[in-house]
């Protein structure tokens, strides 16, 4: 449906420096900003994973006056035909700076980006926090909704306290090569975590974590 999307708005906070994010998407247009999935609050705070108008890959934490941190592809992203497996780890607990945001597609990592800059370490961003209201679907900034994406998601995962490899919920097809999905992935979810397998026309954002952490249209 046009302009819609799923929503969630958690009581308590989960872990601010570990979690990994992962989910599949196939677009239906390009040339324009859309958003898959991110959090804002009432006030100009959010956090998102977006493609740019002209293709590239964008997820980025911004606190109301200035991004706390940002990385983008050099890579574009363009297909409207194949499916992507798109795979975020946020942990700065690292040392190295350069691993407190890692981004893989479709099971390989991705290791050329435009003018990055990453969480300082074991800095908490506005990534899961109870003030934030999650948003999948579109983009979510102070107290509204835009930049709705165009295309199918599928198998969203979000896993609070935990960064989990790429391989956990990718595999490649032994008889085509192809990175393909694992539907049953094996994986703690963490309290705030929950698994979308939009799935049901009639629920489309039922938690299949065991969490109970079921989003509204």
């Amino acid at each position: 449906m046009a302009d819609s999307y799923l929503q969630k708005t958690f009581t308590s906070n989960g872990n601010r420096r570990t979690m990994t994010i992962s989910f599949w998407v196939k677009r239906a247009s390009e040339g324009t900003q859309t958003t898959m999935m991110g959090t804002g609050s009432t006030g100009a705070i959010n956090s998102f994973i977006r493609f740019e108008a002209a293709g590239r890959l964008k997820i980025f934490d911004y606190n109301g006056q200035s991004d706390q941190w940002i990385v983008e592809t050099s890579r574009y992203l363009r297909d409207c035909t194949s499916w992507y497996h798109l795979h975020f780890i946020i942990d700065s607990t690292q040392s190295t700076a350069a691993d407190r945001v890692q981004v893989w597609i479709n099971g390989e990592r991705v290791t050329k980006f435009n003018s990055p800059t990453y969480p300082d370490e074991d800095s908490e961003g506005n990534w899961n926090t109870a003030a934030q209201s999650w948003a999948i679907g579109c983009q979510r900034y102070s107290g509204s909704n835009s930049q709705f994406f165009d295309g199918q998601i599928a198998h969203m995962n979000f896993i609070d306290g935990t960064a989990c490899a790429a391989t956990v919920f990718g595999e490649t097809d032994s008889t085509t090569g192809e990175w393909k999905p694992i539907l049953s992935p094996s994986v703690t979810y963490g309290d705030e975590g929950f698994f979308l397998k939009f799935e049901n026309s009639g629920a489309l954002g039922t938690d299949s974590s065991g969490n109970s952490n079921t989003f509204t249209v």
